[in-house]
């Protein structure tokens, strides 16, 4: 085959192995380094830190979110059960409206939709409004400043959790920032490494009561320590509160009202 037949069958550019490498290594080491101070960090890219951090970001704060599985969503993705239904309770539908997700009305009170189409509209939300997010990242530990103010977090990469023992001394980073968002759900990470310094005490989340629980935990929403909010179900198990189970109006409607208060907090910073 002649050259001017090959050219003719091509129809991507010639662009090689060393191209792409050195773009992925110089495009991530480029934000990543953008993003060592930010205004907020947010731990856990379930329902509740994603809305976090579209509201935030749409008011043009600098946000970082972490997460540590290579996917984003949280439970938002599977729904119940494995079965990739989210279920909200009114007035949560208007969270799905202003997304754009189609759904369905299953009563009065209760409206139903996909799970991967609602989570990947909000992850889409949230990266448009100028969300950093890295993913593959686990929260390790917290940074404390004077009076033991939360002002940033330690990270380190996923793999490095489940290489064996006798290997793991991978020493990790520290990022810094006004504020600290906990949106790690049941595991209340953030919070948990306060309690270990006996900075905070956890009282673990309650039996499922789903009607008493999207109420109360949007109503503890807040900052739990100074430097820290807690969002999601991280507030069921800081103030031992019922779990909800696969519905996700009291997600969003969290993440909202903590974007909130953030808010206000940085603006008291600037004064």
């Amino acid at each position: 085959m002649s050259e001017k037949e090959k050219e003719k069958k091509k129809i991507f550019a010639e662009v090689g192995e060393k191209e792409i490498t050195r773009a992925i290594v110089e495009g991530f080491a480029k934000r990543f380094c953008e993003y060592v101070e930010s205004d907020v960090i947010i731990v856990g890219s379930g329902p509740s830190g994603l809305m976090a951090g579209k509201e935030l970001a749409e008011s043009g704060v600098k946000v970082l979110i972490i997460e540590r599985n290579n996917y984003l969503g949280g439970g938002f993705w599977i729904g119940g059960y494995l079965m990739n239904k989210v279920t909200v309770r009114r007035p949560g539908e208007r969270f799905l409206d202003e997304l754009k997700v189609p759904y369905e009305k299953v009563s009065e009170d209760l409206f139903m939709a996909d799970g991967p189409h609602a989570c990947s509209k909000l992850i889409s939300a949230a990266c448009d409004a100028g969300v950093m997010i890295i993913n593959m990242t686990m929260f390790d530990d917290i940074v404390l400043r004077e009076g033991n103010k939360v002002a940033g977090v330690v990270i380190n990469w996923t793999p490095v959790s489940a290489m064996p023992r006798e290997i793991t001394c991978v020493d990790p980073v520290a990022l810094e920032s006004k504020m600290v968002v906990d949106a790690t759900g049941h595991d209340a990470c953030v919070v948990s490494k306060l309690e270990e310094r006996g900075l905070i005490k956890t009282k673990g989340f309650g039996a499922m009561w789903v009607e008493v629980s999207e109420d109360i935990v949007v109503e503890y929403t807040g900052e739990a320590y100074p430097g820290l909010v807690v969002m999601g179900m991280a507030v069921a198990t800081l103030y031992g509160l019922p779990r909800m189970g696969p519905t996700f109006g009291a997600m969003l409607y969290s993440g909202r009202k903590g974007a909130g208060i953030i808010k206000d907090k940085l603006n008291e910073y600037k004064k």
